[in-house]
């Protein structure tokens, strides 16, 4: 064995990968869209794993109730409200020297997402919404770079690997984002840390299998686990996409990475929170934006974000250097927009 490869010598020995393989995935760019429960034990992963580049995205920062089960993140983070993507970006770098680690904070939307995926090997899904996952599979479908789904709540989850044009897409697999009320969320169905563990490990043999050459290993399934009740069954998607007369696949439909569908207000999941985007993206002066907002309440800021804290109501807006913002205390979409429009502005 190659002393480059020393680092990976358990996982070369391991006969699906061999040093082929390694030298695949140590050649090899990855994007982790979303660096929560799932984003975190994926980035892990495939930093420990050593791929060559790992591209961390993410819109949000660290709160205390993220320790349950987001992996890279501790109590310092959340007394210094770090961003996610730099908390983990900061953590990996300390892990694995030899890999690239990019970090951005943002919003993924329907203006960005072509250049976050630009030059990457495989897509991983880290996301918590199905509008972001949707526009993932279009980006996917546009650009051919393969991608893996996942989703969990409470004790049970599923993932499935997609190879665009070639296997079945997410929206051969449902042809649109579920109806308000249709699905658990975290506020009513909560979320155990070993769900996170599991679906995002089986995310991740499906990605390096990818990265090591070794695609024709995955096979064509949506995995659905319940790490409470023990269950575990692979539901066969192999003649999917032949019967599912796909919008997306066979139609050539891009409605969300065309802007059509897809909004920029959004419910954060068991926060009682909403983000904010405005239309028009913007460089926010946080030392301005501190001197307006000095007789509204308790102001703080760093390199990274701006945080309102408000008494009468109880409301928290945290603003970000691109203007888009976090309402925390309400779940009400058009008191949020109001609440931005008061503090933030037009």
């Amino acid at each position: 064995m190659k002393r480059e490869l020393e680092r990976y010598s358990r996982q070369v020995l391991f006969d699906g990968i061999g040093e082929e393989g390694q030298r695949r995935i140590v050649n090899s760019r990855v994007v982790v869209c979303g660096c929560g429960a799932l984003g975190t034990v994926l980035a892990e992963t495939m930093v420990r794993a050593g791929v060559g580049s790992v591209h961390i995205i993410d819109r949000d920062f660290v709160e205390i109730s993220n320790l349950q089960r987001q992996v890279l993140f501790d109590e310092d983070d959340v007394k210094e409200r770090v961003p996610k993507a730099i908390a983990a970006r900061d953590k990996l770098r300390k892990i694995n020297s030899e890999t690239t680690i990019e970090s951005t904070i943002a919003d993924i939307d329907h203006t960005n997402i072509l250049k976050f995926v630009e030059g990457n090997d495989l897509i991983l899904d880290g996301t918590d919404n199905f509008e972001i996952r949707f526009l993932i599979n279009d980006a996917s479908l546009e650009t051919g770079i393969p991608w893996v789904y996942a989703g969990c709540i409470g004790s049970h989850g599923q993932t499935m690997a997609i190879f665009p044009n070639e296997s079945a897409c997410l929206r051969c697999l449902m042809d649109d984002v579920p109806e308000p009320g249709m699905t658990e969320t975290c506020d009513t169905a909560g979320i155990l840390g070993p769900t996170v563990n599991v679906i995002a490990s089986l995310q991740a043999v499906s990605g390096l299998k990818i990265l090591a050459g070794r695609r024709d290993l995955v096979s064509p399934v949506l995995t659905i686990v319940d790490v409470w009740d023990g269950t575990y069954r692979n539901m066969s998607v192999a003649n999917l996409k032949e019967r599912a007369n796909c919008r997306a696949c066979d139609a050539g439909e891009r409605e969300w990475l065309s802007g059509q569908r897809g909004s920029q207000t959004t419910v954060l999941c068991g926060r009682n929170a909403v983000q904010f985007s405005p239309p028009q993206k913007s460089s926010i002066s946080f030392e301005s934006l501190n001197g307006k907002l000095a007789s509204a309440g308790d102001v703080t800021f760093n390199s990274y974000l701006l945080r309102l804290t408000l008494t009468d109501p109880d409301y928290d807006i945290t603003v970000f250097r691109d203007g888009r913002a976090i309402i925390k205390g309400t779940d009400d979409i058009a008191l949020a927009k109001s609440l931005y429009a008061r503090y933030i502005g037009n």
